[in-house]
C-alpha cells in the first residue's frame, strides 16, 4: 500500500468517527449554554426487574391497583431498588409513593388511569402556589428520594375532571348543557363544579380560614375535597429521570418539582384540557440543575413555568430555581409558553431556553411578579424560539400581575426593600413571531424598572410593536417588527438607556 491510499484508508476510518462526533456534539443539548452548566448524570437504578402483576395487579380499568403498587414498591424498597414494569392494559389506582433507586416503566400501551374517587388520596402535608398547605396526596408522589424514574410509552391519566372547576365562557353551548347534568352550579350558574362540597367551599372563605386558623385535622377534613393535587409532586428529591410518559388530566398542576435537584425531563407529553383550572404543565419551583428536552406541552394555564415560593416563605427558603436547559420543546395552548413569576420570591436565575416553539399560547415569552413577592430574576437567556398565532403578547413582563394595570404613566413609586421583584439581565434573540397582539411589552414598577434587557436579530409580525414602561436599560438590535398599527418602537413612561440598533 503506497503513501497516498493509506492516507486515503486511515481517512475513510476517520470520517465516521469524526462525523458521528459531530452528530454528538451537535445533539448534545448542553452545547452553547451560556452559563457553567455539567451535564447530569442519570439516576442508578439496580439491574432487578418486577411486574406489577406480580403483586396482584389486575388491568381491567376497574380493579383498584393501589395496594399491588404499593407492595411491589415496598418489595424493591426492600431490596434496594429495581424496575417495576406495567404493562399493557387500564391500571386502575390511587396515589403512587415512588421510594429511592426505583424506576417506575410504562410498556406500550399502558394506561394508569388515577381513582376518581377523591376519598383515596388522604391529606398530606404539601405546598400550593409556594407556600405550606396540607394538600390531597398527588396521584404520583415522592418525598426526600433520590435516584428515580418514571420511564415508558404509557400514560398517566389524573382523572382531573372529578375534582376542577369549569368556567361556562370556556366550553361551547353543547359542551355546557352536557357537563351541568352532573355536579353542581354556583349563584350565577356560569361556573360548574364537581360536587356541592366543592362548590361550596371554593364559595365561602371561611372554610380555608378555618382550616389555616385551627390547622387541626378536623377542620381540614371539612375542606378535603377542594384541596385538588398537582398529578405529579416531588419534594426534595434527587437526581430524577422522566422519559417517554404522557402525563394528562391533572387535578391541577401537572408536573411540579419542588427543591428537587439533578432533573432529566425528555420526550415526554404533558397534556390538559385547554380549560383546565389551574392546568400548568410543567413547574419548577425552587430547582436546580434540570434539564428539559425533545418534550410537547399543551395545557389550561402556563405551560412551562419557573417558580421559587411565595412572599416571605419563599424569600425565607431562600432557595432560587437556576442552572435550568429548555431545548426543543413543543408547546400548544397555554397562557404562556415560557413563564417565570408569579411565585418566584426565592430568585431565578442560569435558564436557557432554545429551539423552540410556542404554536396559539396565549403569550409566547412570560415574566410576571408583583410587590410583596421580593426576589432576583436575572441572567436569562432565550434563543432560536419560533411563535405562531399568539393571542396576546410575544413577549410581555409585567410587574403589576394580578394588580391594577399601571400602563397609564400615573404610577406613584414605592419604598423598595425585601418585598421588591426584580428583572434583570435577560437576553432574547433570534425570536421569529408570526402573529401577535403586540410584539413586546415591558411593565416594570417605578421604584425597580426592568433594567438590562436586550432583543436582538427577530422577527415580529403583530398588530402593535413594542411598548415600553419603567424600563432602565434596553437594547434593541437587528429587528424587524411589522405592525398592523402604531409604531414600531413605542416609550411611555419613565423610560431610560434605550438603544436602538439597526
Amino acid at each position: 500500500m503506497n503513501k497516498i491510499t493509506r492516507l486515503i484508508a486511515n481517512w475513510l476510518l476517520i470520517c465516521p468517527l469524526w462525523a458521528a462526533s459531530a452528530a454528538q456534539a451537535e445533539d448534545n443539548p448542553y452545547n452553547g449554554a451560556p452559563f457553567p452548566m455539567e451535564r447530569i448524570a442519570q439516576p442508578q437504578i439496580p439491574a432487578y426487574s418486577v411486574k406489577l402483576t406480580d403483586f396482584g395487579g389486575v388491568a381491567d380499568g376497574r380493579t383498584l391497583n393501589t395496594q399491588a403498587f404499593a407492595k411491589a414498591i415496598a418489595h424493591l424498597d426492600k431490596r434496594g431498588g429495581g424496575r417495576l414494569i406495567v404493562p399493557f392494559g387500564v391500571w386502575y389506582t390511587g396515589p403512587i409513593e415512588l421510594k429511592s433507586h426505583i424506576e417506575l416503566h410504562l410498556d406500550d400501551g399502558a394506561l394508569v388511569l388515577f381513582s376518581n374517587n377523591r376519598a383515596d388520596y388522604p391529606l398530606v402535608e404539601s405546598f400550593f402556589e409556594g407556600v405550606r398547605s396540607r394538600r390531597c396526596m398527588s396521584p404520583l408522589t415522592a418525598n426526600q428520594a433520590e435516584h428515580i424514574a418514571i420511564t415508558g410509552n404509557g400514560v398517566f391519566n389524573g382523572n382531573g375532571q372529578a375534582w376542577r372547576p369549569v368556567k361556562k365562557g370556556k366550553l361551547t353551548s353543547g359542551q355546557w348543557s352536557t357537563l351541568i347534568k352532573t355536579g353542581a352550579l354556583n349563584e350565577k350558574k356560569d361556573v360548574w363544579y364537581p360536587s356541592d362540597a366543592i362548590r361550596d367551599i371554593s364559595n365561602d372563605k371561611r372554610y380555608m380560614e378555618e382550616a389555616y386558623r385551627n390547622n387541626d385535622d378536623a377542620s381540614w377534613l371539612k375542606v378535603h375535597d377542594f384541596l385538588r393535587p398537582v398529578l405529579l409532586s416531588f419534594i426534595g428529591c434527587k437526581n430524577i429521570l422522566l422519559d417517554g410518559p404522557t402525563f394528562e388530566n391533572s387535578p391541577s398542576w401537572n408536573i411540579h418539582p419542588l427543591m428537587c435537584q439533578n432533573l432529566i425531563i425528555r420526550n415526554v407529553n404533558i397534556r390538559n384540557p385547554w380549560y383546565a383550572q389551574n392546568g400548568d404543565g410543567l413547574d419548577l419551583e425552587s430547582c436546580k440543575n434540570v434539564l428539559l428536552q425533545d418534550c410537547s406541552l399543551d395545557v389550561g394555564d402556563d405551560a412551562i413555568c419557573i417558580k421559587s415560593g411565595r412572599d416571605k416563605e419563599g424569600r425565607d427558603r431562600g432557595m432560587p430555581t437556576e442552572n435550568v436547559i429548555v431545548t426543543n420543546c413543543r408547546v400548544y395552548h397555554g397562557h404562556g409558553g415560557f413563564v417565570i413569576g408569579s411565585e418566584m420570591s426565592g430568585g431565578a436565575r442560569n435558564i436557557w431556553v432554545n429551539k423552540c416553539q410556542f404554536i396559539g399560547t396565549d403569550c409566547g415569552l412570560r415574566f410576571k411578579s408583583t410587590r410583596g413577592r421580593g426576589g432576583v430574576v436575572e441572567h436569562i437567556y432565550v434563543d432560536q424560539v419560533g411563535m405562531a398565532n399568539i393571542p396576546g403578547d410575544a413577549i410581555v413582563f409585567d410587574l403589576y400581575y394580578a394588580g391594577a394595570n399601571a400602563g397609564n404613566n400615573k404610577a406613584e413609586a414605592h419604598p423598595v426593600d425585601e418585598t421588591t421583584p426584580s428583572f434583570r439581565d435577560i437576553h432574547i434573540r433570534d425570536i421569529v413571531c408570526n402573529g401577535a397582539a403586540r410584539a413586546a411589552y415591558i411593565n416594570g414598577l417605578p421604584e425597580m424598572p426592568v433594567k438590562d434587557v436586550d432583543i436582538s436579530h427577530s422577527v415580529f409580525s403583530s398588530r402593535e410593536g413594542i411598548i415600553l414602561n419603567r424600563v432602565d436599560g434596553i437594547t434593541l438590535k437587528g429587528l424587524q417588527i411589522h405592525t398592523e398599527q402604531g409604531e414600531g418602537i413605542t416609550p411611555k413612561d419613565l423610560v431610560k438607556n434605550v438603544k436602538v440598533i439597526k
